[in-house]
């Protein structure tokens, strides 16, 4: 099967077996297709394909300069792609499969498309608990190049109809797995000998990881404004100006909220989806009450900082 040229007419079909089969071919054929994980939904394609590689970068509009997460079944791939050292091998070991993505240095032999990494000697890797990723990955037989499923920048992906809005006629298949579980990316976390440090906060905490500092992209998710609706969004609000459409938490109700009962699980899970509806009402601003900077609050303040960053 020939790959075709944008722009597509972008199917949804479920994400079951006929569908997990139908990704597979357009996958082994160069395609990138849209695929949920247990994190959001990403935009997956073969990561040993180089064409295949730059179709991901084109659908999204990705600067060629943020590097790559590669998806794979488990921790005897990954270390036929990585160089583990101790630490990094048993942070993969308590976390995987899940939401912790492991950046390592990369081996000479692992075979990889050059843009995957995006010139850097380290890549990043994750096995997802996710099993409809999981089965996508043994199906195609091959490790799996995924960012989020949308334009660059933009909210990250949540429900297949997100995808559709970002990337309608820009790829050929979505498989809808219904809303993800956890709805924010991966943990990242790369390390200085034993040391673990923080590069993306996410939804696994990793005890004594010190922040990343700097402006270096060691990883995705670290660019200054991200995530971002189209709209001005204003923090840390307790009540909504006149324009303004509020996304509340806890004791400030607002038009949406991310957990009535003030629980940061449960706006993580909200976040993204709460953006995009907001992003499509008539009010031309968007505000969001505070969320506690801790456990994944640290990961939704992070998100909500970078969508409110100037452009």
């Amino acid at each position: 099967m020939a790959p075709q040229n944008q722009p597509f007419a972008t199917e949804i079909v479920p994400c079951a077996a006929a569908g997990i089969a139908r990704a597979a071919e357009l996958i082994l054929a160069g395609l990138p297709v849209a695929v949920p994980t247990e994190t959001v939904y990403g935009l997956a394609a073969d990561a040993t394909d180089p064409e295949a590689v730059a179709r991901i970068y084109a659908a999204k509009g990705r600067p060629g300069f943020n590097p790559l997460i590669v998806h794979v079944p488990d921790l005897a791939a990954a270390e036929r792609i990585g160089a583990f050292g101790e630490a990094p091998r048993a942070a993969a070991v308590e976390h995987w499969p899940g939401a912790l993505t492991l950046v390592v240095p990369l081996r000479p032999d692992a075979g990889l498309a050059p843009q995957v990494t995006a010139g850097l000697p380290t890549i990043a890797l994750r096995c997802p608990a996710s099993p409809m990723m999981q089965d996508l990955l043994r199906a195609c037989g091959k490790p799996l190049a995924a960012p989020s499923a949308n334009a660059s920048g933009g909210i990250s992906p949540t429900s297949a109809d997100h995808v559709l809005r970002s990337l309608g006629g820009r790829i050929p298949l979505i498989l809808d797995g219904g809303p993800t579980l956890l709805g924010l990316e991966s943990t990242i976390v790369a390390f200085d000998g034993d040391r673990p440090r923080l590069l993306r906060s996410g939804p696994v905490e990793i005890a004594g990881a010190a922040e990343a500092t700097g402006e270096r992209i060691e990883a995705p998710g670290q660019l200054a404004s991200h995530y971002a609706p189209s709209k001005p969004l204003r923090l840390e609000a307790s009540s909504a100006g006149p324009d303004e459409w509020l996304i509340g938490f806890g004791a400030v109700a607002g038009d949406d909220t991310l957990s009535a009962s003030g629980d940061v699980g449960e706006a993580a899970a909200r976040l993204f989806a709460a953006l995009h509806r907001a992003d499509r009402q008539a009010r031309p601003r968007i505000a969001v009450a505070p969320v506690p900077d801790e456990g994944v609050g640290a990961a939704i303040n992070d998100r909500l900082k970078r969508a409110a960053a100037p452009r």
